[in-house]
């Protein structure tokens, strides 16, 4: 009698629970595929990946207490036996994230939002062919990215959009504020309602705080504190110098923190001035 094919074991890690539940429920549903775990955060994510060695890791690149950097730099230390085939699907596109996720080993790159079918082919791919690390793969399947980056198609508002978030949290990631904070999706509705309206931080206690607790079913006063935490976050892990060497010039210092009129309205002018 032949022997059983194994199947091949995957770890999901992404902070998402829609896409975890995606990725699994899929993942789950497919021949000789078995996904053996999940993780919200790097730190978990790395105990998986020692303890259960799987053959493939399907991650996001914004991730709790470790980032996917850090956490494929973790890897790469480990001495463990084979190591895993790393397959990043991340909202960022920015060439430096994706460039420094092919040096650390990555074996694929996709950008969300994705094609569930495309990425398990990608994963097949990858799995017959080895770990070819070659940013040819990511450069022959997103044809797109370079023209979305460089800020094509501005006026289909669509597009516009897409870049704008983009390069806000590319911003966020810059300066240390965590993708699972509250405050991180209430700083970035403030700062694209900026963007929109230029007008609207001189009313950001009537209107702007009002306006996105509304979006989110909460109270001004708690978009107010939670942004606030945000940035205190920010302040807090000692990220000044990445702050100051974003808007080119030296904007605050460790004791200095800005209010958060203060820090919607610098980050939106910055986008503003770049043509968004």
């Amino acid at each position: 009698m032949s022997d059983a094919i194994e199947s091949t074991k995957l770890l999901i890690v992404d902070d998402s629970k829609e896409i975890r539940e995606q990725l699994v429920g899929y993942f789950n549903k497919q021949p000789d595929m078995e996904v053996i775990g999940e993780a919200i955060d790097g730190v978990n994510a790395l105990t998986l990946i020692k303890e259960k060695k799987p053959d493939a890791v399907i991650m996001d690149v914004v991730l709790t207490g470790m980032d996917g950097f850090a956490l494929m730099e973790q890897v790469n230390g480990l001495n463990n036996g084979k190591k895993p085939n790393m397959l990043v699907l991340s909202a960022l596109s920015k060439d430096e994230f994706v460039h420094k996720a092919f040096s650390l080993g990555a074996s694929y790159y996709m950008m969300k939002p994705f094609d569930i079918d495309t990425l398990k082919s990608r994963l097949l791919d990858v799995l017959s062919h080895g770990n070819g690390k070659s940013e040819s793969n990511y450069q022959a399947t997103n044809k797109n990215v370079e023209n979305i980056v460089k800020g094509y198609s501005y006026n289909n508002k669509s597009t516009r959009i897409k870049v704008l978030e983009e390069k806000i949290t590319n911003i966020f990631i810059t300066v240390g504020i965590p993708a699972h904070i509250k405050g991180y999706q209430f700083l970035r509705e403030a700062i694209k309602m900026a963007i929109e309206q230029p007008e609207i931080i001189n009313s950001i206690t009537k209107k702007l705080y009002p306006s996105i607790a509304s979006r989110f079913e909460t109270s001004a006063s708690k978009v107010e504190r939670a942004i606030r935490h945000a940035i205190e976050v920010a302040w807090n892990r000692g990220k000044i110098e990445n702050i100051n060497a974003l808007f080119g010039i030296k904007v605050y210092s460790n004791n200095e923190k800005p209010t958060n009129g203060e820090f919607i309205a610098l980050v939106a002018d910055k986008m503003l001035l770049e043509g968004l």
